[in-house]
This record gives C-alpha cells, sequence and structure tokens, in this order.
C-alpha cells in the first residue's frame, strides 16, 4: 500500500558529489519526519539527515556541512545533496519516512536502499 522508493546512487571518486532522492507513494495521508540513514559493512545503521514536515533539519555528525537534505510536501520526495564524498561514505543509503494512513497509526517506512561507493 505504501512504497519508499530511492534512486541517485552509484560509483564517484573522493570530493565529488552525488544526489539521492526518495519518493514515498501509495495511500499515503500524511508524512512527518523523512530522513536518510546509512550503513557499511560491519557497522550499525546510522542516521545521515532527517528533516521534518515544517523543514526542520538534523545530520549526523560526520556529515556536517558537506550533505544537504531537502524535501518536497506536495510530492512526498526527499533529496540529500552529498558534497565533498570520502572514502568512509561508501554505505548503502535508506529512507525512511513516518506515514499515516487513514484507519492506521503512524508507521515508519523504509526503501531497499542504494549503493554508495567512494574510491579513493
Amino acid at each position: 500500500q505504501v512504497q519508499v522508493v530511492e534512486s541517485g546512487g552509484g560509483l564517484v571518486q573522493a570530493g565529488g558529489s552525488l544526489r539521492l532522492s526518495c519518493t514515498a507513494s501509495g495511500k499515503i495521508f500524511s508524512v512527518d519526519t523523512m530522513a536518510w540513514y546509512r550503513q557499511a559493512p560491519g557497522n550499525e545503521r546510522e542516521l545521515v539527515a532527517q528533516i521534518t514536515s515544517t523543514g526542520t533539519t538534523r545530520y549526523g555528525d560526520s556529515m556536517k556541512g558537506r550533505f544537504t537534505i531537502s524535501r518536497a510536501n506536495t510530492r512526498n520526495t526527499v533529496d540529500l545533496q552529498m558534497n565533498s564524498l570520502k572514502p568512509e561514505d561508501t554505505a548503502v543509503y535508506y529512507c525512511t519516512a513516518k506515514i499515516f494512513r487513514l484507519g492506521y497509526t503512524w508507521e515508519d517506512y523504509w526503501g531497499q536502499g542504494t549503493q554508495v561507493t567512494v574510491s579513493s
């Protein structure tokens, strides 16, 4: 009934940029916070950035000043602009959205993830 789909991952050299996009679709009544997380092999999943429906943002410490999160509420989309990428940014990046459907409660929905690889 609800899908969260990411796009935009790929291979980039250190110092380069990538832009990830995510769209939530389906029988959605309202979307609250949308966020990006990442997980590298052997590591726990960590917050990259999040943005509320009113535009309040929060970033992981190592992403501050390099990554920018933005969203288009009318389209239930969230983008992540990643600049000055480092090899340690290599990970699978996941999009998540807190979604309300009529007749249900708020639930967190996750995408399948998109691979970002930064070569040195």
